[in-house]
């Protein structure tokens, strides 16, 4: 579990293809793996890899193919520019929202405002994610917690503070570009309890296996777990 407050701006060392489809990912960040060690969870632009090596600052991640091809990691080259955040401590402070690591879909930087002191940025996302954001609520976007000023059909605004465009990726993200999106989780939960109690109201306490699937029909969770 995270917070999407990312903790260091890292570096992909190198991308090695191997078996298969999936691939050994090395990253550099000497704050992050100050204290990793081998199985430990570090996010990747918001995707949870489990740690494999750790050495003079870089730590190494397998990803398998379906991650590959489902959120932007699989466009990563080396010396690309990665957020990143070690998984939360439980007397962690909360300064983001529950994030989960777990990639929802992948979207697209739209359009760019400046202004005087931030930065309004437009992303287009699947329109199957529409449903789970809100205004004013959160989301996460290549592994940074952030408030929704405005969503529409297919699409959602935030504002970004000179902080978050010096220090994330997110500044450097360029009209095309994708990136990692990340719902928040309680609404999931929300509306697949929700359509239980719709699908059979005098049973309001089903089991939850009994609960028609309320989740995205077309996208799953995404992301290594220890």
């Amino acid at each position: 579990m995270f917070t999407g407050i990312v903790e260091e701006l890292g570096e992909v060392v190198r991308i090695t293809q191997t078996a298969g489809d999936s691939a050994l990912v090395a990253v550099r960040g000497p704050l992050v793996t100050s204290d990793a060690r081998h199985g430990d969870s570090i996010a990747v632009n918001g995707v949870c890899l489990t740690v494999v090596d750790v050495s003079d600052g870089t730590f190494t991640a397998d990803v398998m193919g379906e991650t590959l091809r489902r959120s932007a990691l699989g466009a990563l080259r080396a010396g690309d520019p990665v957020n990143l955040e070690r998984a939360a401590a439980l007397n962690s402070r909360l300064g983001g929202h529950l994030v989960q690591g777990h990639v929802d879909g992948v979207g697209e930087v739209v359009a760019r405002e400046p202004a005087a002191q931030w930065e309004t940025v437009r992303f287009r996302l699947p329109a199957a994610l529409a449903r789970y954001v809100v205004e004013k609520g959160s989301i996460t976007v290549d592994g940074v917690s952030l408030t929704v000023a405005g969503v529409g059909s297919d699409w959602f605004t935030v504002g970004l503070i000179p902080t978050t465009l010096k220090l994330t990726t997110l500044g450097a993200r360029r009209v095309g570009d994708p990136v990692n999106l990340e719902v928040d989780v309680l609404a999931k939960y929300v509306e697949r309890l929700l359509g239980a109690r719709l699908a059979d109201p005098a049973a309001p306490d089903a089991a939850p296996d009994a609960a028609p699937h309320g989740g995205l029909p077309d996208a799953g969770p995404l992301g290594e777990v220890a």
